[in-house]
């Protein structure tokens, strides 16, 4: 395993004041010298020459420390450079204890954050042993490990460059929050893993080590094999009683938050996902504007933190099962779930979310997986590095998918159907979209054709007011572009808006399907017990902040309805 463990990453440090660099270097070694190897530079040159010869020798740059005091342009060059060079590096901006009083400092930081110029900003050590700065280079250096291509992670899958089932497994454990690592059959990385491991290459299969869950080797797993063998329950243990005061159904900021409170609060409490934790959120690469994570947080971070606070509090958990059918029997839901059985609940949450909007082009759909993706898809980030994409939608998924593809990417083409972006996407994505120089917005456009040699080539868009077509070249295409809800499979006296999304509160009470005397609660569904929260739910704000505060909301309408039942 020694290519796991070649020369010591870099943490550069940028100071032009020569006693306050030596601090800085000083608290970098004490905290991160074993590991790490820390370098201090006063001017612009200097910095740039020693990420260059890093770059040149193959060395890895964990984080980048750049003084505030410096001249704009001097900090954008040597940022740049950073950006260039060491993509997965972390950048920060050093400012003074004190410089939250000054707007400008503020708005410096915020301009930075918002073209990508950096992550965050770190204040700068002021005493020997300062544990704030040690803490915030420790979340840095960690959110740089779980990105760096060439560390070892807690999974990792071996198969072949283009194999569709290894990009499924990659999907489905980026989306869970499992951090992992892809080795392609015949790299160096690959073959050391092997060596170490004592397996052959696995040719057409696909090979999933788990170093940090008893070396457990899985091969051509399933979905349930791999969620299993990392721990993660899809079935309830032998013996247990099937019968919960609650059943939430989908895994999704929603559906977690309504688990929490709900088993905090006394009620025994089953969550049941057809995919993976996290719904849609679990997919975004970045979310920026969640209160309290002001460096942002990814989807599947946030939801993979909310699935462990569930877990502590005693909830219980069918991952990758689906609910075939639920009907309320006298006072109790009794729910049919997929190769599993009957369970029954006092009350249900019904939090499925949503399900992504096809393009609806036969020779795209083909290429699935191979180039062809729905949602931000985070694991493909890294291999299109230096090549082109393609993203078609105008939400902030499909923004920020941008904005984090053009970290790697030589181009990037975001395709909307509209004539501007401000209709659906947030102004601060559009302002980075704007800043970035190797982003194209094409309005008024539709993709209509692609193809390729077993992986997408190119594809073929279409000007909707000349009907002018034009052929690009593309690595890969993601795919933004709404939702559906899965409601279908919903009993009749579910009452439904036109597009399928549930009806609840007074939207419920008006419907025909509602025959109670009393109205129904905010989240009730048209079946008394029955609620409806998140992306599911008619009129819902679609916001992960919005769908945690209905499942901490619904809670109280849960008990509501217990106490009546129970009346």
């Amino acid at each position: 395993m020694a290519r796991f463990r070649e020369a010591r990453p870099l943490l550069l440090v940028v100071d032009a004041d020569p006693e306050r660099l030596e601090r800085s270097e000083t608290e970098l070694e004490r905290g991160f010298g074993v590991d790490f190897r820390v370098r201090g530079e006063l001017t612009v040159a200097a910095a740039i020459g020693s990420l260059q010869q890093a770059h040149e020798s193959e060395q890895r740059v964990a984080v980048v420390l750049v003084d505030h005091a410096l001249a704009d342009a001097e900090r954008a060059e040597i940022l740049a450079a950073a950006r260039t060079l060491h993509p997965d590096a972390r950048r920060a901006l050093l400012i003074e204890w004190g410089a939250w009083a000054d707007r400008a400092t503020a708005s410096a930081i915020l301009s930075a954050m918002s073209v990508g110029d950096i992550n965050y900003y770190v204040l700068k050590p002021w005493i020997m042993r300062d544990e704030l700065f040690h803490r915030t280079i420790a979340e840095f250096v960690q959110e740089w490990s779980r990105n760096e291509v060439a560390n070892l992670r807690e999974v990792v899958v071996i198969a072949s460059d283009h194999s569709v089932r290894a990009q499924a497994v990659r999907n489905l454990l980026a989306r869970n929050g499992i951090p992992s690592a892809f080795r392609p059959s015949g790299s160096a990385l690959a073959n050391d893993a092997l060596e170490f491991i004592g397996e052959p290459d696995p040719g057409d299969d696909v090979l999933v080590w788990m170093p940090a869950v008893g070396d457990t080797v899985l091969h051509d797993p399933t979905d349930v094999e791999i969620a299993e063998a990392w721990g993660v329950p899809t079935t309830l243990a032998p013996g247990e009683e099937p019968s919960f005061d609650v059943l939430v159904i989908g895994a999704g900021p929603g559906g977690l938050a309504a688990a929490v409170y709900a088993s905090s609060e006394g009620l025994r409490t089953l969550v049941v996902e057809r995919e993976s934790i996290g719904g849609q959120a679990g997919s975004t690469s970045l979310i920026r504007n969640y209160l309290g994570f002001s460096r942002g947080i990814r989807g599947s971070e946030l939801a993979q933190r909310g699935y462990q606070q569930a877990w502590v509090f005693g909830v219980h958990f069918m991952l990758m099962r689906t609910v075939e059918r639920v009907e309320k029997r006298d006072d109790r839901f009794v729910a049919v779930i997929g190769d599993v059985g009957e369970v029954t609940a006092r009350a249900v949450v019904l939090a499925a979310g949503v399900s992504y909007r096809r393009l609806g082009v036969p020779s795209l759909e083909k290429l699935m997986g191979t180039g062809v993706y729905y949602g931000a898809n985070v694991s493909e980030v890294h291999g299109l590095k230096g090549l082109d994409a393609c993203v078609v939608g105008g939400g902030n998924s499909a923004g920020q998918a941008v904005v984090d593809l053009a970290r790697y990417c030589r181009h990037v083409t975001l395709v909307i159907r509209g004539k501007d972006l401000a209709a659906g996407m947030s102004q601060y994505l559009i302002d980075v979209i704007q800043a970035a120089t190797n982003v194209t917005v094409r309005v008024s456009t539709e993709v209509v054709d692609g193809g390729g040699d077993r992986w997408l080539r190119k594809i073929t868009l279409r000007d909707r007011e000349t009907g002018a077509e034009e052929t690009l070249a593309v690595d890969g295409l993601f795919v933004m572009i709404g939702a559906v809800p899965g409601t279908d499979w919903l009993p009749e006296e579910v009452g439904r808006d036109r597009r399928g999304f549930v009806l609840t509160g007074t939207d419920a009470g008006v419907d025909p399907h509602w025959h109670e005397a009393r109205p129904p609660q905010p989240y009730e569904t048209t079946v008394p017990g029955l609620f409806a929260i998140g992306d599911v739910r008619s009129e819902s704000v679609k916001r992960v902040a919005s769908a945690v505060g209905e499942g901490s909301v619904v809670v109280s309408q849960i008990h509501t309805h217990l106490r009546v039942s129970d009346a």
